[in-house]
């Protein structure tokens, strides 16, 4: 934080009246549990930067709350939020720590300057290196690239990988195990050596970075930014399973007030607020006005007026509104496509040792699965919590033998089915063990009228810093 709040202060040398302003209005944040009998009420204002939508998103996300209704304004220098969220069981959030967490991170001054800190969050860190990877996809490519780190003395502490569109990107933090203790690898020759092996292995289709200081950065935001200029929403439509709601997103002219109306309607789950917006800011596009809601039968309805953050100006051309479409669609579905009707969600958790990813993912490779997502952790305890999102190589529902058959190869670890193919049984399955986004709630449609946002939802009408800010 304190790198960020001094290349904040920086900037504001040159602009002494935001440097004043920003004094005299700290940001704020409200949380009512009594103003929503379904949800928790979280109010925020502050002063307005680019991405500033998007740090108040991510902090939500990252606490694995659910966005039951939103509505946000930030025309101007000022900034307005108001979420209605509940916890993944559908209560109100009343765990005295997660709300005094969402408190001081809100109202701290330097969390709403992101451009100090990059588009993607990243600042320095010496405890591990960071390894990002993007090329086209194939069946055991995960395992391959653990076994080559294993060989070349690499620990894997984190990591993430998103497969769409035949392509994936992946962010993978690692530790020397050749050292007793462990940290980043500094040598520059030895960086040089993993960056060559791995992009070999991915057959030169590929972009691999390592830093020996290596880079502590937020991981979704990073593989959507890495998808992104990877040009993923290009190849492949992202074709929803049978029996899914297909993302539909459209984009129309609203002359009158110089702004582009984006619309996206698609099947509601947890982080869908975060993806959208994520890929709007990474586009260098500005959400001034917008509305989000739950709709009856596990649907999401969102609205977002933006403009050009370069020039201030409305969608220009055709061009630009289809690849505006085709990369929110992609931000959408790259998180949902490892969570289609023939997806196998595998939790294992054992004792962290070297080797023990790289062992897991060949297993996966030896009974002919492919790994669509994968979460990779390891705990302050010495245990390894991962999670895989697996099909088979032609996207079939992975069989229980095969289960079994992995179950029994892999030996000490512990083997959760979280779900199974999305039907019946596993189904119920999924939303006990809630992970299911269908119950992301029910609400009602939220018609989105842009000259009179503040009358459709009351909680605006008591923020009287609104005439203090005009």
């Amino acid at each position: 934080m304190a790198l960020m709040a001094a290349a904040a202060a920086s900037m504001d040398d040159h602009d002494e009246y935001a440097k004043l302003v920003r004094g005299m209005n700290p940001p704020r944040v409200v949380i009512d549990n009594d103003a929503c009998d379904d949800a928790t009420v979280i109010r925020v204002d502050s002063v307005n930067s680019h991405g500033t939508l998007l740090a108040v998103v991510q902090v939500i996300a990252d606490l694995n709350l659910f966005i039951r209704k939103a509505y946000f304004s930030s025309d101007g220098n000022w900034f307005m939020d108001v979420f209605n969220v509940t916890d993944r069981d559908g209560n109100k959030v009343v765990d005295a720590s997660t709300i005094s967490y969402i408190q001081k991170t809100l109202e701290s001054d330097d969390w709403y300057y992101p451009d100090a800190r990059s588009t993607v969050g990243i600042v320095p860190s010496s405890e591990y290196t960071s390894i990002e990877l993007t090329g086209t996809d194939r069946p055991g490519l995960l395992s391959e690239v653990c076994a080559v780190l294993t060989s070349m003395g690499c620990a894997v502490r984190t990591a993430e990988l998103w497969t769409h569109n035949t392509r994936v990107a992946a962010v993978v933090h690692v530790t020397d195990s050749s050292s007793s203790g462990g940290g980043a690898i500094e040598d520059p020759a030895r960086l040089s050596a993993i960056s060559s092996r791995l992009g070999h292995l991915l057959r030169g289709h590929t972009d691999v970075r390592a830093a020996g200081s290596s880079l502590a950065h937020h991981m979704d935001r990073r593989l959507h930014h890495l998808m992104l200029t990877d040009h993923n929403h290009i190849s492949g439509g992202g074709a929803a399973a049978a029996g899914e709601s297909r993302t539909e997103v459209s984009v129309t002219s609203c002359e009158e007030r110089g702004y582009s109306s984006v619309v996206v309607r698609c099947r509601d789950r947890p982080k869908l607020l975060f993806d959208t917006v994520c890929a709007m800011t990474d586009m260098e596009y500005v959400v001034h006005h917008g509305a989000v809601a739950a709709e009856p039968g596990g649907g999401a309805y969102q609205e977002y007026y933006i403009r050009r953050r370069a020039d201030g100006l409305a969608v220009a051309c055709d061009v630009e509104r289809r690849r505006l479409v085709r990369c929110l669609e992609a931000a959408i579905e790259r998180r949902t496509t490892a969570e289609g009707r023939n997806c196998l969600e595998l939790e294992v958790c054992a004792g962290d040792r070297a080797g023990l990813l790289s062992d897991v993912t060949r297993a996966f490779r030896e009974n002919g699965l492919t790994i669509r997502r994968a979460e990779i952790s390891s705990t302050a305890g010495g245990e390894a919590v991962d999670t895989f999102y697996l099909s088979g190589t032609q996207g079939e529902v992975v069989e229980e033998e095969t289960i079994e058959a992995i179950r029994k190869q892999i030996g000490e670890a512990t083997l959760r089915v979280k779900s199974n193919g999305g039907g019946g049984a596993a189904e119920e399955r999924r939303r006990k063990d809630g992970g299911g986004g269908e119950e992301a709630g029910a609400g009602t449609t939220t018609a989105f009228i842009f000259g009179n946002l503040f009358k459709f939802y009351r909680p605006f009408q008591g923020f009287s810093l609104v005439k203090l800010y005009s």
